[in-house]
């Protein structure tokens, strides 16, 4: 009796857009480092924007009420949107904070950032719809890839600190059912000026009073805010609608605890923007079951209903990152002044410093030749045991020399022996 045979596991079949897609290159990156450090390497990691809980430990109230919340046995289903106090405190936040006007139910609590932008997406797009965004930036092709989306992606300059412009913007604006919009900006942490940002939200307006006498869908603005609290020096979060009251009808944003709170683990994110487009967001996620949960939801209600301890926190995190920022960014231009071609842009928010390393066609001792920005990560990796991630991974042009470092994994007493790594590697090349 002959038996089947049977096809190997890599031939099985799978949806095309599951083929197709690609998984995270700042993770992919990361779990390399990460072996690295376990085979006993000493690296400096400075990939992942996340925190070591044990440098930025998450508010101590805040822990102290998810513990409490989990003794009061809230470990059942949240409502869909999340719970109503929670809503409630955001409302008041956005009012307090941010002068803006939501009620609850225009509010989504999810399980993170994530969720909300992936239900922002699938609420929005129809399959070959064109969503417009700049590069770099974080994810936006593969939400449209997971959406069935058309990719408009503009590459932007070093010059504007890599935030989009309205001239950048303008020829593509008519195609586009979604622009995606993200300050302060991961992986810059830079952010838009006032007027930038109402010239694109002029341009949006503009355009769907065209679209509003065709009756066509009209295109949408998502903007990524979680980072604004993290604001320094004399920076300046600026809104759509803030600056452009209209902008409301089309705006969806995206916040949460994550960035702010050092809080990435705790999944909690919000949305709030047209009710409707919260409501179909509400549904898609009620099935997708992507909630936050319900113990750090009650927690995270009771914590951010005391407005001292949270300004409190702020001030101090604030300190924290802007100190790693700001040494690093000294300790790049002491390079530069040394001669070495490197530069970075001024620190302005998040926890990211933007990092040039004109290094593409320099020689290392082998007479190898970095031909562009991911031999140069792997070089910067080998000899000066930095990871940092190319912003060839957040879409921009593979000989980008532009890099992203993000601090909230290392210590200010470190960043001395970290310049002075990248230095020796960088001696050690033929320009």
């Amino acid at each position: 009796m002959e038996t089947a045979s049977v096809a190997p596991e890599t031939e099985l079949k799978v949806s095309v857009m599951a083929e197709n897609l690609i998984g995270s290159e700042i993770i992919k990156l990361a779990g390399e480092i990460n072996e690295k450090i376990r085979n006993g390497e000493k690296i400096y990691n400075l990939t992942i924007g996340d925190f070591n809980p044990k440098l930025f430990p998450i508010p101590a109230l805040l822990k102290q009420e998810i513990i409490a919340a989990y003794n009061n046995d809230e470990t059942n289903y949240p409502p869909a949107d999340g719970i109503l106090p929670l809503r409630q405190v955001i409302s008041s936040l956005l009012k307090n904070k941010m002068k803006l006007d939501y009620p609850a139910d225009q509010i989504l609590i999810a399980g993170g950032a994530r969720p909300l932008i992936y239900a922002t997406f699938q609420a929005i797009i129809d399959a070959g719809d064109k969503v417009l965004f700049p590069v770099p930036s974080w994810n936006n092709n593969h939400y449209s890839h997971l959406s069935s989306a058309q990719q408009l992606a503009v590459e932007t300059k070093a010059e504007n600190n890599f935030m989009p412009t309205a001239d950048e913007l303008r020829p593509y604006i008519g195609e586009a059912n979604l622009l995606a919009l993200c300050s302060p900006l991961n992986p810059t942490g830079t952010v838009f000026t006032k007027e930038g940002l109402k010239e694109i939200c002029e341009l949006v307006l503009s355009e769907n009073k065209k679209r509003a006498h065709a009756n066509t869908k009209p295109l949408y603005l998502m903007y990524d805010q979680i980072y604004w609290t993290l604001t320094f020096g004399n920076t300046v979060h600026f809104d759509p609608i803030s600056i452009c009251p209209e902008m409301k009808l089309y705006t969806i944003f995206i916040d949460g605890l994550s960035k702010s709170f050092a809080a990435t683990g705790v999944r909690v994110g919000w949305a709030f923007g047209p009710k409707k487009i919260i409501d179909k967001m509400k549904a898609i996620l009620g099935h997708v079951g992507a909630w936050a949960p319900k113990a750090e939801q009650v927690a995270s209600a009771n914590y951010m209903k005391q407005e001292n301890e949270v300004d409190a926190f702020l001030v101090d995190i604030k300190g924290k990152v802007s100190s790693r920022l700001d040494a690093i960014y000294k300790g790049i231009l002491s390079l530069k002044n040394e001669g070495y071609p490197v530069n970075a842009i001024p620190p302005q928010a998040a926890i990211y410093l933007t990092v040039q390393l004109n290094l593409v066609g320099a020689k290392t001792s082998d007479g190898t030749v970095l031909s562009n920005s991911k031999e140069v990560n792997k070089y910067i990796l080998s000899e000066a045991k930095i990871g940092i991630v190319p912003f060839s991974a957040f879409g921009s042009s593979a000989d980008s020399t532009w890099y992203r470092i993000s601090v909230g994994t290392c210590t200010v007493e470190e960043i001395p022996q970290l310049v002075s790594n990248l230095k020796n590697a960088l001696s050690k090349l033929q320009f």
